[in-house]
């Protein structure tokens, strides 16, 4: 994976979705910035943010990856819902 897609569902490797609002870009270095939404329930921030190297990576083998995916985020083709409503 090169870049992330814009207005896309991704899973983390811990099991949740998110929804890429947009990308950013850092005013000093140009470094590119994910913009995501959570999209399940729970207490605290509904908005992050984190660098667009690190959303991509790949995670190394570790008892929380759940999903057992090679990246801590991925695009998820099964969901198409529109979440920019």
């Amino acid at each position: 994976m090169d870049e992330v897609q814009i207005g896309r569902v991704y899973r983390h490797f811990k099991g949740n979705y998110y929804f890429v609002e947009n990308v950013g870009y850092d005013s000093e270095t140009k470094e590119r910035f994910v913009i995501y939404k959570r999209l399940y329930d729970t207490p605290g921030p509904r908005i992050w943010i984190r660098n667009e190297k690190m959303f991509l990576e790949e995670v190394p083998e570790r008892p929380d990856n759940i999903t057992g995916q090679k990246h801590r985020f991925e695009l998820c083709d099964e969901l198409l819902e529109d979440y920019t409503k």
